[in-house]
Order: C-alpha cells, then structure tokens, then sequence
C-alpha cells in the first residue's frame, strides 16, 4: 500500500514539474489592468482584522467540535461555517449602501438641473452643487470640481467621478453631463429631469428588492441556527442515537449531509444576491471589446469616426 502511494505521489511531483517548464518556458504575459485573481488576494485579506478573527474563531470551533464529539467531518463543516458566515448569509450592509448611494445620487442630479434651470452653465452648476452634496458622494464630487479648477478636461474629470461612484445610475446622469460637456446642448435640465425621475423609480424597486432578498437571508440563519441547536441537543443527550456517525461509514454520511446543507446553503445565497450590471461608460481600467463599447463611444466622442462607403 505504501509503494502504491509513493508511486501516486511520484507521478503528481512528475506532472507538475512538466506543467511548471512549460510555463516557464511560454511565458506568462501580466496585463497591469486585470484585476488580481482569488488566490492572489486570499494573502492580503487574512490581513484584515476581521476576517483573521473569524479564521481564528473557526479553527477554535474546529477543534472545540473535534475535542466533544471526535468527528472530523463535523468539525470542519462548523469552522468552516464560522469563516464563511458573512460570504454566505451576509450583504444586506452592502445592499444598504448602494442604496443610500443611489439616494444620494438623485439628491445631487436634482440639485444640480435647479442650478442650470437658474441659467447657470455645467461648469458653474457642479461647484455650485457639489457644496450641499449628500455627504456619501460629497468627497467624490469635490474631487471633481479639483480636477476642473486644474484645468482637466471636463469628459476626463467626470469619467473619473464615473469610476470612482461605479454605479450604473450614476453611468447615465454622467453621461448626459460629458455629452453636454463636449457637445454643449441646450436641454440638459430636461434630460436630468427624466434621469431623475427614473432614478426615483429604481430606488423604489431596489428597496422592496433589499426587503425580500433580507427575509430570505434571515431564513437561511433561522435554518443554520435550528439545525445547529438540534446537532447540539443529539450530542448533549442522545448519544446512543449518533453513535453510528462515530464510524468510517458515518463520517462519510454525515460528509454527504453536510454537502448537501452546503449546496443548498450557496444556492440561496445566489438568490439573495444581486447580479452586477455591466457599466455603461467605459473605466479606464477596463477596457471591453471594441464591438461592445461601440455603442458608449458613439455617445460619448465628440467626433465620432466616418465610416467611407466606396461603391463600384
């Protein structure tokens, strides 16, 4: 049995030997605007206050779970469950947020077409507006009106206010604003106007949505919690009655039970969360197929490129 594993563990050490010269060999091109991936931001967030203390309360659990009832699979189901908490059952602070970001965005864009419906121009309207800003985009906004006083192009400052609030909504109020930055249109109040009312729309729904995704996620807790308690109670005073689980061939059931709390634990979290839309105007970091951002750039540039047509 021994010489079977040597040569399994032989052959693994072969294979990735193989993999690892062919990379070294191909290369590996780093494009500087790509997100980093998972594993690489797995270091930096164990750093975090928070999720080191949910580490080290999951491995306390772990092994208080190991000490009690001696099952392995048991004990990594909990700590695991401890450490993935606000992955799976969290988000409704996140959901707030947009929200109110949302509201504070409505505030702004009606505050800002009062400005220009007093025959103020763009660039005087956004100073103007940006004083008595909602305070959760009063930074960004101030931001902006630095980048104007130094002269930056007003299309650049605001793609850059786009960036930085990352908010589909906020996508098209800003839009409207470089088109009539570059293009300098005379109906830009009536276009706030619209996006406002629009805006008030979406908040509305994105609020009876939070309401019932929050049912949902409290429960999926009230379900951990109740079958949690009932696991204690059976170790507390049942003994006999999961004693089986105690075996090889109950560790293994209680390995598929697990998995199937899992499965449907991560389901319902899919339920609970909301789909990120795709940004209608492009980051600067981010840049999409030139057939999708067709139809952004076209809204956006001031002088859009002819398309000759020759004909013979």
């Amino acid at each position: 049995m021994a010489s079977v594993w040597a040569a399994v563990l032989l052959g693994a050490a072969v294979g990735g030997a193989l993999c690892l010269l062919v990379v070294g060999l191909r290369g590996v091109r780093v494009d500087p605007t790509r997100p980093p991936a998972r594993v690489a931001r797995v270091p930096a967030a164990l750093l975090s206050p928070a999720v080191s203390a949910r580490v080290l309360g999951g491995i306390a659990v772990a092994v208080l779970t190991l000490a009690v009832t001696g099952w392995p699979v048991a004990a990594v189901g909990l700590g695991a469950l401890v450490v993935c908490w606000p992955a799976l059952f969290g988000g409704t602070t996140a959901e707030r947020r947009q929200i109110a970001s949302l509201e504070a965005l409505v505030t702004w864009t009606e505050t800002l077409r009062d400005s220009i419906a007093a025959h103020a121009s763009l660039e005087q309207a956004i100073p103007a507006s940006a004083v008595n800003a909602p305070p959760l985009i009063r930074p960004a906004l101030v931001r902006l009106v630095g980048q104007l006083r130094a002269r930056v192009p007003a299309d650049k400052a605001l793609l850059a206010l786009a960036t930085e609030l990352d908010d589909p909504s906020a996508d098209l109020v800003i839009a409207a604003l470089m088109l009539s930055a570059t293009r300098r249109g005379d109906r830009l109040g009536e276009v706030l106007t619209g996006l406002t009312t629009t805006a008030r729309e979406e908040l509305e729904m994105r609020r009876k949505i939070s309401a019932g995704r929050a049912e949902l996620r409290r429960g999926v807790q009230i379900v951990v919690a109740v079958t949690v308690a009932i696991g204690v109670f059976l170790v507390a005073f049942s003994g006999a009655y999961i004693a089986p689980y105690g075996t090889p061939a109950g560790q293994i059931a209680l390995a598929v039970v697990l998995g199937i709390f899992a499965a449907a634990f991560l389901w319902m979290r899919k339920l609970s969360v909301q789909r990120p839309v795709a940004p209608f105007l492009t980051r600067p970091a981010h840049q999409p197929n030139p057939d999708d951002a067709r139809p952004t750039t076209a809204l956006t540039d001031p002088y859009p490129p002819v398309t000759k047509v020759v004909i013979r």
